[in-house]
């Protein structure tokens, strides 16, 4: 059973790739489909097996690697940590596919569409059941070449290949940090194995290495490179650039990628290395800084974004901001807990802006829409469920565990974690706002769209519908449901998949909290649920004429330029590294050294020692046996030379041979 919910996709992807021409598109969607629902079915009896009653299961496939005294074997892991995202990551995977159904029915490379999702579900059931860190490397490369296939699969677009390719190279960044994290995991611990690790992390606390006459605490660096790694495929600022651009992939790929499996790679990587990560401190603080950060800084630009898509993609960035955050204050139960919430209440807002797009013929704009309500009434149902549950309305699945994030930031009574519950509060504010903007002016306003639009414009069908009901059962109960399991206190849920030290667990502190901090959030998410209502309900006309007020359009234009970040990655870190690459580089090395030594010159010098070669082709014997007493001679010169003489002689007879060949 534990191996069937890892083959299964695999097998979908290549029934589906290799022989879905021999099929109809029907009968390849219904495979694929039916393939992906029944490893879900025994997710879920994983899921019970392993968290409820106790039992984890660990398995030995095959050998994979031999090389001395280091033996790396297929091992596969099935603990609490594991069996939660293959519940999150095969649930999710399973709606997308139904979905698609409908959704991508006129696409006719449907096939390949449906074997692309099917490679994705599988390389990410391997990254979350691996139980070394190479292996898991595997699933993680795996789940970025297929998100570059997903978000290019309509590959005649131009930005299309744009984003692809973004996406590509970002993460790429944080793929050669997760490689260095595994060398230098390997040279301190001789293993790369999960269990060798982390029962020896405690033993190597005071631990450091010397890097340029700098001693740098082992488990710091580490951590360090595992975090820049998650930096680049959970989207935290630095490396966040690419999230947004994946839009142009088609909508059930943004609720793939973007809500409960490639961006919570990164999450889950660092809660899977807790037992290292509590020892080292310094990364812990810098982890919480970037979360808290990226909270706020995605929140921010969410404001003022205009595209359906990318105003959910960039609510994806801050709430991965808030799972961030929530590992670096050492809250890494609280986070899972998190993940798996935001994971089916984000999948409903993507797939119910893709119900949108399609009723709307792939219209994008919000400004274009408006007056939706009437005429997609169930759409906007579920629209306001994953909205709500997203800026934490209470009693809905987002509140349980975001809110608790705040709380247990502010108990750390430290420095970063109080930055990082301003930061979360404000972040909260502005969902809540961007939200109530976003269902204002897709749903509640006047119509913009035009009339032949409005007049195809049809609510979600059968299959379309299906997945967003589904989803929107779990966006509202599986918060309330699971409380208690998850992050109540005492509960054994997660066993010894995840490690938090006894001076880090602030949970109890968390609950005696001041009324103040803990109603804060809630007050703050009111305030701008209002502000929002009021400005888009109201105000709309004098809108416009803020466009003449300096510091209105100043605060716009660093808002929608995305903080200049970008402009500062194009301009400045981009033609700086294109000069160094360009002028140094090319011009010395390829255009210089390598044309010298290289393959052209190098060719032109043996063509012209061959044909003066060939003249001593007399046919004379005693002309061979002179040149091979001379061969002869200087061979045994040239052995009973050192090297650095031999390094003349031969850069003598180079020189001679290259101005032979300039005069001739």
């Amino acid at each position: 059973m534990y191996l069937l919910v890892i083959f299964i996709p695999l097998l979908s992807t290549i029934v589906t790739g290799f022989f879905g021409n021999l099929l109809t598109k029907e009968g390849t969607t219904r495979i694929a489909s039916g393939f992906i629902l029944l490893t879900c079915i025994i997710s879920y009896f994983i899921f019970y097996e392993v968290c409820f009653c106790d039992c984890p299961c660990y398995i030995t496939l095959s050998p994979w690697i031999i090389a001395g005294s280091f033996k790396l074997y297929w091992d596969f892991i099935f603990d609490s940590l594991t069996a939660t995202m293959l519940v999150v990551v095969l649930t999710i995977s399973t709606v997308v596919h139904i979905y698609s159904i409908s959704y991508m029915s006129h696409d006719p490379h449907i096939n390949r569409f449906m074997s692309y999702l099917s490679l994705f579900t599988f390389f990410m059931i391997v990254l979350v059941t691996a139980n070394n860190y190479i292996q898991m490397f595997v699933g993680w490369e795996g789940v970025g070449l297929c998100s570059y296939l997903l978000i290019n699969f309509w590959y005649t677009r131009i930005q299309a290949n744009k984003a692809a390719i973004k996406a590509m190279l970002v993460n790429r960044v944080g793929d050669i940090n997760i490689i260095f994290a595994i060398v230098t995991i390997f040279y301190v611990f001789k293993s790369v194995d999960y269990s060798t690790v982390f029962a020896l992390a405690y033993n190597f606390v005071n631990s450091t290495i010397n890097i340029f006459n700098y001693d740098i605490s082992v488990l710091n660096l580490i951590c360090i490179f595992i975090f820049i790694g998650a930096v680049g495929k959970s989207a935290q600022v630095g490396l966040h650039v690419w999230l947004p651009d994946a839009m142009e992939g088609p909508t059930p790929v943004s609720a793939l990628i973007h809500a409960a499996t490639m961006v919570t790679a990164g999450v889950f990587v660092i809660c899977r290395s807790s037992f290292i990560f509590e020892y080292a401190p310094t990364a812990l603080t810098i982890v919480t800084i970037v979360g808290a950060i990226t909270a706020f800084y995605s929140a921010s630009i969410g404001l003022v974004q205009n595209d359906l898509k990318k105003v959910i993609a960039y609510s994806t960035c801050s709430q991965l901001g808030y799972m961030v955050f929530a590992c670096g204050i050492s809250g890494y139960n609280v986070s899972m807990y998190h993940l798996a919430n935001h994971a089916f209440f984000k999948a409903l807002l993507f797939l119910s802006a893709g119900s949108v797009i399609h009723s709307m013929h792939d219209e994008q704009d919000m400004r274009k829409m408006g007056g939706l309500l009437k005429i997609l009434p169930f759409t906007y149902a579920m629209f306001l469920i994953g909205s709500f549950a997203l800026l934490g309305v209470p009693f809905l699945s987002g509140y349980y565990s975001k809110d608790l994030i705040l709380e247990l930031s502010f108990a750390t009574y430290s420095i970063s974690g109080h930055f990082a519950y301003i930061l979360g509060t404000l972040a909260a504010f502005f969902t809540a706002f961007y939200s109530v903007r976003l269902l204002i002016l897709t749903f509640i306003t006047k119509t913009n769209a035009y009339k032949q639009v409005i007049n195809k414009a049809h609510d979600a069908p059968l299959l379309l519908g299906l997945p967003l009901f589904i989803l929107s059962i779990f966006s509202i109960f599986v918060g309330y449901f699971t409380k208690d399991m998850a992050v109540g206190l005492g509960s054994t849920f997660w066993g010894n998949a995840l490690n938090i030290t006894f001076e880090n667990n602030n949970l109890i502190e968390a609950e005696f909290l001041p009324f103040v901090i803990k109603i804060l959030p809630i007050v703050s998410a009111t305030l701008g649920l209002i502000l929002a209502c009021y400005i888009y309900t109201y105000l709309t006309k004098y809108l416009n004429n803020l466009i003449n007020n300096n510091l209105f359009r100043n605060i716009y234009l660093f808002l929608n330029k995305k903080w200049f970040l970008d402009k500062l990655y194009s301009e400045v870190i981009y033609q700086k590294i294109l000069f160094i690459s360009y002028n140094p580089l090319y011009a010395v090395f390829d255009k210089g050294i390598y044309n010298i030594l290289g393959p052209r010159v190098l060719n032109d010098i043996l063509e012209k020692l061959s044909k003066n070669t060939a003249e001593i082709q007399t046919g004379f014997f005693y002309h061979y046996a002179l040149i091979f007493l001379v061969s002869l001679t200087l061979l045994i010169i040239l052995s009973s030379l050192d090297f650095f003489n031999l390094l003349i002689i031969l850069f003598v007879l180079f020189f001679f041979v290259f101005k032979n060949y300039n005069k001739k």
